[in-house]
C-alpha cells in the first residue's frame, strides 16, 4: 500500500485567479511542479453557495456559475508543497484534505505533453535570406547562429527553400563544416567567403521548402522531421508567411523543460511504463582508436564517421578520451601550414597524402580527456538534459566498469527516442 493524500477544491465557474479560471490556474500550477500528481476537474449540474445563490442546469436563467470540483491525488510527501501553491489561487471556494490508501500507481512516460503546438516550442523570428542573397551572406549568418540551416523567403516572406551547411559544402564551395570554419584564422574565413560570394542562394538552396503551420501539434512536427529526415522545419502562419523555425534543439529544450524527474517517480514506488534508457538508442557502430593511433589514421576515421568524432580507448576498452575534428584543428593551430593541410584533408579525404606531416603525432596528444560520458541505464530524458545544457551533439556511453559501448547523437535521440514504444512484457 502507498501513502497518498487527496486534495479537493470546491469552487465555481466564476472564480478567477489573475483573470484565469481557478481550475486552469490549479492545473498550470501542478504541471509546473512536475510531481506525481493527477488532477480531475468536474462541473456540477446544480448547486448552491454560502451567499444564498443557487445554480441549476434545469432552468436556463439559473444555469450560470455552476459548481466546480477539482480533485487532486498525490503522494503524501508532496502535500505541504502543493497546498502552499494552491491556497493563493482559491479566493472563492473550499480546500479539503483527506488520507488516501493507494494500491498501485502506474504512469506512462512521454517526452513532452501531447497538447503542445509548434507555436509553443519554435524559435520565433529566425534569421532568413532571399533567393538573390549571396551564399556568403548565408554562411555568415550561420556562423553566428546555433543552427546549421536558414529559411529562404520570397518578397512576401513566404518560405521557398532552405539553405543548409550541406548545401554550402556540396554546391556553394564551402570547403569544411561551419564549426571548423569558425575556429579558423580570419584570412582563412575571408578566403572561403570570397569563394562563396560567387554564387547566389537560389543556385545552392534545397527547394521547395517543407513547412509546418504554427498551430499544428508538436507530435505532428516530430513525425514529419523523422519521416523526411529533416533537422529543422520553417514554421508559417495561416497566410504562409515565415513566423519561426523548429529545430531539434527546440524540441530537446522542450523535453528538458516539460519532462518530470522519472527517476524520482520510481523512487516513490511509482511504476513508470515505457521509460526508455540510453541503451535503447545506443549506436554501437561508433569507431574507436587507441591512444597510440597516429593522427593521419585518426583523420581517416573521423572522415568515415558521420558523428565526426571517435572514442579513444585503452587495451581493456575503457574510455579515456574523445577526438572530434575541432580537437584536431586546435592541435595544429600553431602551425599555419598544418592547419591548411588539415583543412584540405578533412574536407577532401581523397586528396594528397599528408602522412609525412601527421604520422608523428598520436591520439594521446590531441584527445579530449574531460569527457562527459553516461551510463547505459540513464533515462533518455536525462541524456537530453545533459546534451542540451552543454550543447553537445554526441555523447559517449559506458557500462558500469567504464568500458566504451557506443555513442548517442541528436539524430538518434529524435529518431528512436520519440518513436512510440510498444508495450513491455
Amino acid at each position: 500500500m502507498l501513502n497518498y493524500k487527496a486534495i479537493e477544491i470546491f469552487t465555481n465557474e466564476d472564480a478567477r485567479y489573475q483573470g484565469k479560471p481557478v481550475a486552469d490556474a490549479v492545473i498550470d500550477s501542478l504541471r509546473n511542479l512536475k510531481i506525481a500528481a493527477r488532477c480531475i476537474v468536474t462541473r456540477g449540474i446544480a448547486g448552491c453557495y454560502e451567499n444564498g445563490e443557487v445554480a441549476t442546469g434545469r432552468v436556463e436563467v439559473l444555469s450560470f456559475n455552476l459548481p466546480i470540483r477539482i480533485s487532486i491525488v498525490l503522494p503524501a510527501a508532496e502535500t505541504e508543497r502543493v497546498l502552499a501553491e494552491l491556497d493563493p489561487l482559491v479566493g472563492d471556494g473550499i480546500i479539503a484534505l483527506h488520507d488516501l490508501t493507494v494500491v498501485s500507481h502506474k504512469a506512462a512516460s512521454t517526452f513532452f505533453p501531447r497538447q503542445l503546438t509548434v507555436r509553443d516550442v519554435m524559435t520565433v523570428n529566425p534569421a532568413r535570406v532571399t533567393a538573390e542573397s549571396l551564399a556568403s551572406e548565408a554562411a555568415r549568418l550561420l556562423l553566428s547562429s546555433i543552427f546549421t540551416g536558414l529559411p529562404v523567403v520570397d518578397a512576401r516572406d513566404r518560405p521557398v527553400g532552405v539553405v543548409t551547411q550541406g548545401d554550402l559544402i556540396a554546391k556553394g564551395g564551402l570547403p569544411l563544416r561551419l564549426g571548423l570554419l569558425a575556429e579558423s584564422e580570419q584570412d582563412e574565413k575571408e578566403a572561403v567567403m570570397a569563394t562563396l560570394a560567387r554564387k547566389r542562394v537560389r543556385e545552392i538552396m534545397t527547394a521547395p521548402a517543407m513547412t509546418i503551420p504554427e498551430n499544428r501539434l508538436l507530435t505532428d512536427a516530430v513525425d514529419a522531421m523523422m519521416t523526411k529526415q529533416l533537422k529543422r522545419l520553417p514554421v508559417v502562419d495561416k497566410e504562409g508567411r515565415l513566423v519561426g523555425i523548429l529545430s531539434r534543439l527546440d524540441i530537446f529544450r522542450t523535453v528538458m523543460r516539460e519532462a518530470p524527474d522519472w527517476d524520482a517517480f520510481r523512487a516513490q514506488k511509482i511504476e513508470v511504463n515505457n521509460l526508455r534508457t540510453v541503451k535503447d538508442i545506443l549506436r554501437r557502430d561508433t569507431r574507436t582508436v587507441s591512444p597510440d593511433t597516429t593522427i593521419d589514421q585518426v583523420i581517416q576515421t573521423v572522415d568515415g564517421n558521420d558523428m565526426q568524432c571517435v572514442a579513444v580507448v585503452d587495451d581493456r576498452g575503457t574510455l579515456i578520451g574523445t577526438i572530434a575534428d575541432s580537437d584536431l584543428l586546435h592541435a595544429f593551430k600553431p602551425d599555419p601550414e598544418g592547419v591548411r593541410a588539415l583543412f584540405a584533408r578533412l574536407s577532401r579525404p581523397s586528396g594528397k597524402d599528408l602522412a609525412y606531416r601527421l604520422a608523428g603525432t598520436t591520439a594521446r596528444a590531441v584527445m579530449r580527456t574531460d569527457v562527459s560520458a553516461v551510463r547505459e541505464t540513464m533515462a533518455i530524458g536525462e541524456a537530453i538534459r545533459l546534451m542540451t545544457e552543454q550543447r553537445l551533439k554526441r555523447l559517449p556511453v559506458v557500462d558500469e566498469t567504464g568500458r566504451f559501448q557506443g555513442m548517442i547523437s541528436r539524430d538518434s535521440l529524435l529518431r528512436t527516442g520519440f518513436s512510440q514504444p510498444g508495450p513491455r512484457t
